[in-house]
């Protein structure tokens, strides 16, 4: 018979809610499409089905804006190649993006707080003209100044500048090890505070978690090595204020460990879609939100032990 063995997590460890930890990992499969708020909605989809679903759906955004004469504005993650695949489907259809604006959600800084400029190769700004701007015709690009990323310069007004367009029509995202959303760490002492301060919190630099430092030490452009050295110790980033101020959300849950049954994000997409609501898991925040979550087969797959893989 198996002896009992408790202890606490380390205090490292952003979340640390036992009771709450116990029954994230107990939600199966089959109900975590399920939510009290209906407009939270969730759906579980085929692994392959999500990078699809968001590219369809940012494409569906600016086309249909197009076509009814208005602006369109979004809150942009990284997810770098994808964005050709938008550019490849502006430039098929020949839509004139003149009426998009785009405000990456975050940057990273060095130590002191100084934002990586647009000309650093490993930067999110850099990514998205490469890979967005760069990718669409010439002649059917928004004017450059309407691609907003992070600056030195334009910190303090960033959230304004959102704003002033009448917010965000959509913000992407996707939870980070931490549960964070864009660059809000859960454990960055520049997001401290009560639920209804840190809602009210817009961007700033922030520092980054030892658990995201680990995260994208592991993405392809710092070479999938676990180099942390490598990755930079804080970042600009909105805040929860520009989350809630956006018409919409768009969320989704799909990493694995290139391609395997591994994923760091089964716990977390169980906390975030229905663990408690706190600044202690940032994107729980839209479980109170009008938010189309996608889930992919792999992080829905339920939590349990797979003792051929050994210790």
């Amino acid at each position: 018979m198996a002896s009992a063995f408790t202890f606490d997590p380390a205090l490292c460890v952003p979340f640390r809610d036992q009771a709450a930890l116990a029954r994230a990992r107990k939600i199966k499969r089959a109900d975590i499409a399920k939510h009290p708020n209906p407009d939270f909605k969730i759906k579980v989809v085929p692994d392959g089905d999500i990078e699809l679903i968001w590219v369809a759906d940012m494409f569906h955004r600016i086309k249909t804006a197009a076509d009814e004469g208005r602006r369109i504005v979004f809150i942009t993650p990284n997810p770098c190649p994808s964005y050709a695949k938008v550019a490849y489907l502006i430039n098929l259809f020949q839509v004139d993006c003149k009426h998009v604006h785009t405000f990456n959600m975050d940057e990273y800084a060095d130590q002191d707080g100084n934002i990586a400029p647009e000309s650093w190769e490993f930067g999110f700004a850099h990514a998205f003209k490469k890979y967005f701007y760069g990718a669409i015709d010439p002649k059917l690009r928004p004017p450059e100044r309407q691609l907003v990323g992070f600056t030195n310069k334009n910190l303090k007004h960033y959230g304004k500048m959102i704003a002033d367009l009448g917010g965000a029509d959509i913000c992407y995202s996707g939870p980070g090890w931490t549960g964070h959303l864009a660059f809000i760490e859960p454990d960055a002492p520049e997001f401290a505070g009560s639920l209804k301060e840190w809602k009210k919190m817009g961007p700033r630099i922030v520092t980054l978690s030892p658990f995201t430092l680990a995260q994208n030490s592991l993405h392809g452009s710092f070479g999938m090595s676990g180099d942390l050295a490598a990755v930079p110790p804080k970042a600009a980033t909105i805040g929860p204020a520009e989350v809630i101020g956006a018409k919409h959300r768009f969320d989704t849950h799909a990493i694995s460990v290139h391609g395997t049954a591994t994923s760091w994000q089964r716990l977390t997409t169980r906390l975030v879609l229905h663990g408690p609501v706190t600044p202690r898991v940032p994107e729980s925040i839209l479980q109170t939100l009008r938010t189309d979550v996608y889930v992919s087969e792999s992080a829905a797959r339920d939590i349990a032990p797979d003792w051929d893989k050994g210790y």
